[in-house]
């Protein structure tokens, strides 16, 4: 019997309430009914993201609302600084150069998040730097960015922050009114337990000020216009129904848990995966390693695509391989969303009767050993 267990990164598995809210009835989007999913959804995103601000939903993927947020405040006299720490830091750097914002690019080494102190150093020497664009977590890395300390010091020099924080928001801990983040992005099939299709901007009061001062470059991805719809609870153009069906019981599920026991469980999976893969003697690729989603290096010699297809046709679990240049180097296991203990000691298990397979040298069921403990002390 062929069971899925979608273990990748997104898309994340969907739990059935969601499913099944998804496969009620289609209603039109200029009705009171729909209105109402609409009011809930952005009440319950504000909870999600830490914010009072607005939260604005775009039918695209998350790459669509981050265009949507760098283009929002990147107006003609604005210069950003982008971290690029992978592939997805690389993609808001050509965002910038498409769209013609003036912006520079800190390279980090693939595997590292940015820091407070990268942050203080290049508004220090470039002045006219008043945008800093950062990925909170790395998904092609599997990295986390300091996002609290990049936000006080944007802060204090009144810089504009904007995060991407698809692979973070609803899995690690993100407070944008207490940290003073600007703009924060997400897309529903990460830590939000949706089908891909919808993506989440979250806006301040301060970053609107910014979007109000220029004439958007975009028309579909224009934030002043998601603004104005939002004033009636609509969208500007036609939504995504059933995904944001889907979305209103999902966040309803984060809500009942509560977004503090969500993030000390994603924490929890984290741990004990990265001990679990210490045990088998793999080596966790990133320095500066994130909780929503954990790189493995493979061994040397090893055929990373053969481990993923034997993953993949013995157990039913799907990992991600790797993107760009860690492609072939390493695998990639989510934490985030709909997924338990028993989930991640079941990948761990059947990685270990993989490895044993293709005569990996390991102390027999140290991995399970090690998640087990991590687990228990949690």
């Amino acid at each position: 019997m062929d069971k899925l267990r979608l273990m990748t990164p997104g898309p994340t598995m969907v739990p059935p309430q969601v499913l099944a809210a998804m496969a009620g009835p289609m209603h039109h989007h200029r009705t009171a009914e729909h209105r109402r999913i609409f009011r809930e959804v952005t009440d319950q995103l504000r909870y999600v993201f830490g914010t009072s601000g607005d939260c604005l939903v775009i039918t695209g993927s998350g790459t669509a609302a981050m265009e949507a947020a760098i283009v929002g405040v990147g107006g003609p006299g604005n210069k950003a600084l982008v971290f690029d720490g992978g592939k997805f830091g690389r993609r808001w750097a050509k965002v910038c150069a498409v769209y013609g914002i003036a912006h520079v690019v800190c390279e980090l080494e693939w595997g590292t998040g940015a820091k407070a102190a990268m942050v203080e150093e290049h508004l220090r020497r470039d002045p006219a730097i008043d945008t800093v664009i950062v990925t909170h977590s790395e998904t092609s890395t599997a990295a986390v960015s300091d996002l609290e300390g990049i936000a006080a010091v944007t802060r204090s020099r009144g810089a504009v922050l904007v995060v991407d924080g698809i692979t973070s928001v609803g899995a690690l801990p993100v407070k944008m009114d207490e940290w003073g983040v600007d703009v924060a992005v997400t897309g529903s099939q990460k830590a939000l337990m949706t089908p891909p299709g919808l993506g989440i901007v979250a806006v301040s009061p301060r970053a609107w000020e910014r979007i109000e001062s220029f004439s958007s470059t975009s028309l579909y991805l224009c934030l002043k216009a998601y603004r104005k719809a939002l004033a009636t609870d609509d969208s500007p153009y036609t939504p995504a129904i059933t995904l944001m069906m889907g979305l209103r019981a999902a966040l309803e599920l984060i809500r009942a848990e509560g977004i503090e026991r969500v993030w000390s469980r994603t924490a929890c999976l984290a741990r004990a995966t990265r001990a679990a893969v210490q045990a088998m003697n793999l080596r966790v690729f990133a320095r500066d390693p994130a909780d929503s989603l954990t790189a493995v290096m493979v061994p040397e010699g090893f055929d990373e695509t053969a481990l993923r297809r034997r993953l993949r046709e013995r157990f039913g679990i799907v990992v991600a391989g790797g993107q760009d240049q860690l492609k072939g180097r390493v695998f990639r296991v989510n934490h985030m969303g709909y997924v338990d203990e028993v989930d991640a000691l079941g990948l761990i298990g059947a990685l270990e009767l993989v490895l044993a397979e293709m005569r990996h040298a390991f102390p027999p069921g140290a991995g399970l050993a090690a998640a087990v403990e991590s687990l228990a002390g949690a």
